[in-house]
């Protein structure tokens, strides 16, 4: 089996002591950003699998673009994320 060879850790246990290996993380040709891949890029980040930076460049993001996200889980919870609770969670 050939593993491709990779900066970092391949695999992090979260605190909820569930394990997310660089599989779980969307694909990098992802243009569509539900709540739960956005989720999950944060979770990668939070964790230490992924830094922030390899996260810009794999997904095309911007700083402002990720700090927001990680600022909408660390306030608010994962649910922040949603379009639909943009309203909901924005500072004013």
């Amino acid at each position: 089996m050939y593993l491709k060879k990779v900066e970092g850790p391949r695999a992090v246990t979260l605190p909820d002591g569930s394990i997310m290996t660089r599989a779980d993380l969307p694909p990098k040709t992802t243009r569509r950003w539900v709540a739960s891949r956005k989720a999950a890029v944060v979770r990668g980040v939070m964790s230490g699998l992924i830094s922030e930076r390899d996260a810009q460049e794999l997904y095309a993001l911007s700083d402002e673009e990720l700090a927001e996200w990680i600022r909408a889980v660390s306030d608010h919870g994962e649910a922040a994320l949603k379009a639909t609770s943009l309203q909901r969670y924005r500072q004013p």
